[in-house]
């Protein structure tokens, strides 16, 4: 196989301070490489997410991999590809384009952050999953579920920040991932936390992905369509999120913290 050499960069994602919101790799390419090589260069970054950028146009083709499996969207390392196009490979622009398996997701420069434009995800309420509040350690009031996660509302912003769930029983739940919310507390509208064991992740910082679907159930709780949240794990996050009918904004900042090149 031909060695590639790469440019790539790892940001801090959904914060304005290092060593906060979710880390991020971006690796940019003159084309994909073949699966099993970009999951390799993940499982070695072993981040939640590694984005793959390739000049496509006017845009760029955008493809993620988590350590050990391509997902189909993800909101930080998006946020993460549009600083590295905005602020390093193209510092004129004002917004970029990326195809991606979701469908092309547009992010707009807002001042010093940026703001998504991803689909929506509904959900539905299901019938409590065997084994989920046992993980979970907690009382769920209400599940709701779509193809992607289980959403598990419970009673406090407290429970949602104290949880130490049993991420090996998390893996055997019939869906990748599993977020837990509550009505917010200080300031926020609502606080989450996003666990994917399953998905090689097992607590994730801060989740974009998660947001849209957190943001159509609070929409219906709350009577409103634009929240302040806040990602509730160790490493903590803010997004702003706006339900703009089957879309949903949203809005976050973005931190440099390595620049470099990669030999595959």
């Amino acid at each position: 196989m031909t060695i590639v050499h790469a440019p790539m960069f790892q940001l801090d994602a959904f914060t304005t301070r290092r060593f906060t919101g979710n880390p991020a790799a971006v690796v940019v390419l003159d084309e994909f490489l073949p699966d099993d090589v970009m999951q390799a260069v993940a499982a070695e970054n072993n981040l939640a997410e590694t984005a793959f950028l390739v000049r496509a146009g006017d845009g760029y083709g955008l493809r993620w991999f988590t350590p050990i499996v391509e997902v189909p969207l993800c909101g930080h390392a998006t946020l993460a590809s549009a600083a590295v196009v905005m602020e390093r490979l193209e510092p004129d622009r004002d917004s970029v384009v990326f195809g991606s398996a979701s469908g092309p997701l547009t992010v707009t420069r807002a001042g010093t952050a940026y703001v998504l434009d991803f689909p929506a995800r509904y959900s539905q309420p299901a019938p409590m999953p065997p084994g989920l509040p046992e993980a979970l350690g907690v009382q769920l009031i209400q599940v709701l579920a779509n193809a992607y996660n289980y959403l598990a509302v419970v009673e406090s912003a407290a429970l949602v920040r104290n949880l130490n769930p049993d991420l090996a029983e998390l893996t055997r739940i019939d869906r990748p991932g599993v977020i837990v919310t509550a009505a917010g507390d200080q300031g926020y509208d609502f606080v989450s936390r996003y666990f994917a064991p399953a998905k090689g992740i097992p607590e994730d910082p801060v989740t974009g992905a998660a947001h849209c679907m957190l943001a159509p159930y609070w929409s219906n709780q709350l009577g409103k369509t634009e929240f302040r949240a806040h990602q509730a794990s160790t490493r903590g996050g803010d997004i702003t999120c706006r339900l703009i009918g089957d879309r949903v904004e949203l809005e976050g900042a973005c931190v440099f913290y390595l620049e470099g090149e990669i030999t595959i």
